[in-house]
């Protein structure tokens, strides 16, 4: 792994650190292939035995099961219960066909070779990632900082944690969202404390209300400051701050760090995570929904996914144009995989790139295509752009803005305002979990190869 000086390995406009990085890559991404060709060895032995038919077999089983999963989410009555019978049931008939044909030993092996093959090419492509997230600044406390919490977010965080003491003891003026059942426009509030002197904006509550107080922030040039007491904190997770424990968040008053990221805009109205169209926007603006989140879903999907409500839209990025897909996630930086739930990660939130991700499976092959590749399958689409417009068969659609759900005018622009944010963290805090890359195959090649892309040299130099 240390021959990287003096063979064609090295790479000589690199550091002797980044010289490492990339041998340690080059190293992972070597075992990574043994593990595969072990995969692919394990997988013959059984074959030649006869059970050629056995395997196949099992594949479409799994495949069978994707279909079941469209069956049921596509379709009402009997065609939804024999689609969850097979969802069940074809996984299950999978493990009884390779017990009773003896292959079970062949299968676990293939599945932990290759889970060990994914695990390596993982770790080759993040040890040439320097990890370096988002690079923070000191900076003087603030002198007259305000925070607005929302005692109603996260099930009542703001009065469990008792953030509104701790605040104070600190020096903040705390503005309480959510007391009685009258409307408070949190970005009103903020905009009265700027007017005031405020010289730090905080919020205690959900992603959307973060989203109208950064916005504020970002307009006046004053920090901005988040306290992890909604209910999903995506971006608290992605700043790298403690969701567990929402107190450590106001350690940024006394002993902080100024970070710089970015901030997304969909027809004016400010995002800190994602926007999504398609199924799950129109979904969410069910009343139901909060209440019954899976009858609402899936008493609403079968329509949605067979076009038979719902709008048609049309998606331009910088460089494509998706059309008519059944769920559409705009996000504020990419995320590291096509998840488009967006319950991933996002490595990083000053690349000045909107994540895109459209969803579009027309019917039971291509839900097991979806089963057999995951995000590789044909019916999803991922790619970062500057700027996403969003057109419809309507004049109106339904928009789910940090979780809110809206109605906004076509065409919805969205885009990305690079590094208009000032985030204030805490100086110690637990850092963004690492988010696996999606693995591609080609470059675990070249890194076993010792031929890295250009990309690779780039993520060695300032990923």
């Amino acid at each position: 792994m240390n021959e990287t000086r003096g063979s064609k390995w090295a790479l000589p406009h690199l550091g002797a650190a980044h010289q490492d990085a990339v041998a340690r890559a080059r190293g992972w991404a070597q075992l990574a292939l043994v593990l595969v060709a072990g995969c692919v060895a394990v997988v013959m032995v059984g074959a030649s035995s006869g059970g050629w038919l056995i395997l196949l077999t099992g594949f479409a089983l799994l495949a069978l099961a994707g279909a079941g999963v469209w069956w049921m989410l596509a379709h009402r009555g009997g065609a939804r219960l024999l689609g969850g019978l097979l969802a069940v049931a074809a996984p299950l008939g999978v493990m009884v066909l390779y017990a009773l044909s003896g292959l079970w030993p062949v299968a676990v092996g293939a599945v932990a070779l290759w889970a060990g093959a994914l695990a390596s090419a993982r770790a080759s492509l993040r040890s040439v990632r320097r990890p370096k997230g988002t690079h923070g600044r000191r900076t003087p406390p603030p002198r007259r900082p305000v925070l607005i919490m929302n005692v109603r977010s996260g099930g009542g965080k703001v009065e469990k944690h008792g953030l509104v003491a701790r605040a104070e003891a600190l020096g903040a003026r705390v503005v309480l969202l959510g007391t009685d059942d009258t409307y408070v426009d949190p970005a009103q509030e903020a905009r009265r404390a700027v007017a005031d002197g405020a010289d730090l904006l905080g919020v205690a509550g959900g992603d959307g209300t973060q989203a109208l107080v950064a916005a504020v922030a970002a307009e006046h040039g004053v920090p901005f400051l988040v306290v992890a007491a909604g209910t999903r904190n995506h971006f608290a997770m992605d700043l790298g701050l403690d969701r567990a424990d929402p107190v450590r968040g106001l350690d940024a008053l006394t002993n902080g760090v100024e970070l710089r990221v970015d901030l997304g805009d969909v027809s004016g109205r400010p995002f800190v995570n994602t926007v999504s169209f398609g199924a799950y926007a129109e979904i969410v603006q069910n009343p139901d929904y909060r209440d019954a989140k899976a009858a609402t879903a899936l008493d609403h999907l079968p329509d949605l996914l067979q076009g038979d409500s719902g709008p048609t839209l049309d998606v331009r990025t910088d460089d494509i144009q998706v059309h008519a897909p059944q769920a559409l996630l705009v996000s504020n930086n990419a995320y590291a995989r096509a998840d488009p739930l967006g319950g991933g990660r996002r490595p990083r939130l000053d690349a000045g790139l909107l994540g895109v991700i459209g969803v579009r499976v027309d019917g039971p092959a291509q839900a097991a295509e979806l089963a057999l590749l995951g995000e590789r399958a044909g019916s999803i689409t991922s790619v970062t752009s500057r700027r996403v417009v969003v057109e419809a068969d309507r004049e109106r659609i339904a928009v789910a803005v940090d979780g809110e759900a809206l109605e906004l005018a076509t065409p919805v622009v969205c885009t990305v305002r690079p590094a208009a944010l000032r985030v204030r963290v805490p100086r110690h805090r637990p850092g963004a979990a690492y988010a696996p890359p999606t693995v591609d195959w080609r470059r675990i090649v070249r890194l076993a190869l010792g031929r890295p892309d250009p990309r690779t040299i780039k993520e060695a130099y300032d990923v």
